[in-house]
């Protein structure tokens, strides 16, 4: 059977949907624009066959995939519940590159060193990027997951982060909701991104001003 087309500056971010996550989620759509990759999420994913059926096809059709194991952990809400949305993903991500390695790459994330070692010790040996809870860890360790001679510095990483985080109630006014992570904001965070992105190359194609 043909395997799907891979959009080789496709990443998909395997993360936590919560109001606590909102910082990380957006650094994480600025810092890969700022790295000329193209951050996706299942939420993009159209409505009609089975969820996890189309959950894997994003997967498919991306080179790289993130994901952040930094909020496996019980829900606050009663009853108190383990997420195993992300280690679903994550397995289902590792079984797809193992047969096709060349087709995916995929990287793990984490705020705290040596808990993976705990949580998911069949991982052992896998080395997770950690961003410790920060903006500034998780433009920082992207930046280390993609290096690139061009890349630019964390600091004007950060300094498009806080553009893009400045227009966030834009993003709900223009998208009709205030679900941080539904497909239309989504779609406006990565647009803002995109302009920041595309801004930053012009200005370093003319060099220093006189």
């Amino acid at each position: 059977m043909p395997q799907p087309p891979i959009d080789l500056n496709a990443v998909f971010l395997n993360i936590p949907y919560d109001e606590e996550f909102r910082s990380l989620y957006i650094a994480y759509i600025v810092g890969l624009y700022q790295l000329d990759l193209v951050p996706h999420l299942a939420s993009e994913i159209p409505g009609g066959e089975r969820r996890l059926n189309r959950i894997l096809d994003r997967i498919k059709s991306c080179r790289y995939s993130i994901h952040d194991l930094s909020r496996v952990e019980m829900s606050a809400a009663p009853p108190a519940t383990p997420r195993f949305n992300m280690p679903l993903e994550l397995g289902m991500t590792i079984t797809w590159a193992k047969l096709y390695p060349k087709r995916h790459t995929w990287f793990l994330w984490e705020s705290t060193p040596r808990r993976l070692q705990k949580s998911m010790s069949d991982l052992d040996g896998t080395d997770p990027y950690i961003h410790s809870g920060t903006v500034e860890g998780v433009l920082s360790e992207l930046r280390n997951a993609f290096w690139r001679e061009d890349a630019p510095p964390v600091k004007r990483m950060l300094q498009a982060y806080r553009i893009v985080e400045s227009n966030v109630e834009d993003a709900f006014s223009r998208a009709g909701t205030r679900n941080l992570y539904a497909k239309s904001v989504f779609k406006e965070l990565c647009r803002y991104s995109l302009v920041l992105a595309e801004w930053n190359r012009r200005m370093k194609q003319k060099g220093p001003t006189a």
